[in-house]
């Protein structure tokens, strides 16, 4: 198959990127960042997540963030929402679009969200049905598209049943997630080839991790399947907090050097856009050694008073 004309590019670093950083930055560091990448000429970002902040406290401002950003037109700024309770917080922020996440193993389901694929489906069907009363558009997310940390390797089939679920529910678009990076092109190919019997390949989407380098061989397979959505971070930002030993997502700067060397076009500007993982990565360096070098001053005042 012939390699698409054009990418669009949904960029992940202030909520994937971001959600898994020991010492979260600041609202306004947040701000400043989504608002650097969409000068990048980025047309989706997610900007923050509404799930519970007992368990992924980094996203606890995300209704701040939103409501405090500049933005820019023609830019999505989209969040993740579990449930109502969520979907009803990123509206009323200013959210554009939401998105759902699901898995293709029950383990993982289980681990993440606390309950099994079924029931996950039954809790979105509700708040996708409020989004298009809404009008407001449903992404959705299928994570351990090839293999679990606690499962193993995943069968297509198994990723193709939860994929279409969702585009049967009315998602717009599934992105189909290596939660831990393990694929290969030959398993990604076999994936895609499952799951585009119930999907579209035209409503998919694909997002790497790069535990072991493979991301971007992983990205050109799909490209070659007709994939032409890809979700990346910039700075390669990002890992999941319930996937022991997943590796950041694939760097939105290495992913436009791909595509630029194919010939396809994003309208975005690779030079902008290292900067900006420049300006993050020594943001958050200053950050973690501020916020190290305070707790180990605390620490050594507690031990002399």
């Amino acid at each position: 198959m012939r390699l698409p004309r054009q990418v669009t590019l949904v960029e992940m670093g202030p909520r994937d990127g971001l959600q898994n950083e020991t010492h979260p930055l600041s609202v306004v560091d947040k701000v400043r960042l989504i608002e650097r990448l969409a000068e990048t000429g980025l047309q989706h970002i997610e900007a923050g997540s509404f799930v519970s902040p007992k368990w992924v406290p980094q996203m606890a401002d995300s209704g701040d963030v939103l409501r405090q950003i500049n933005r820019r037109d023609g830019v999505i700024y989209s969040a993740l929402t579990p449930n109502m309770q969520g979907f009803e917080q990123a509206i009323a922020a200013g959210a554009d679009q939401v998105a759902v996440f699901a898995a293709a193993s029950e383990t993982f389901s289980r681990k993440n969200i606390n309950c099994s694929i079924d029931e996950s489906l039954e809790r979105f069907a509700p708040v996708i049905e409020a989004a298009k009363a809404k009008k407001v558009r449903v992404r959705g997310y299928v994570s351990t598209v090839v293999g679990c940390p606690y499962e193993g390797r995943i069968a297509p089939d198994a990723v193709a049943k939860v994929a279409g679920a969702l585009y049967d529910l009315g998602c717009y678009e599934i992105s189909l997630g290596d939660t831990i990076g393990i694929g290969t092109p030959l398993s990604v190919r076999s994936m895609l080839t499952a799951v585009s019997t119930r999907v579209p390949i035209e409503h998919l989407a694909v997002h790497f991790h790069d535990t072991y380098g493979q991301a971007i061989a992983n990205i050109y397979a799909a490209l070659e399947e007709g994939v032409s959505v890809v979700d990346s971070s910039v700075a390669g930002l990002g890992g999941c907090p319930y996937a022991p030993g997943a590796a950041g997502n694939v760097a939105t700067e290495d992913v436009l050097y791909l595509l630029q060397g194919l010939g396809i076009r994003t309208d975005v500007d690779l030079k902008a856009m290292a900067k900006v993982g420049w300006a993050i990565c020594d943001r958050l360096e200053r950050s973690n050694r501020s916020k190290v070098g305070a707790a180990l001053h605390a620490r050594e005042h507690h031990s002399k008073a």
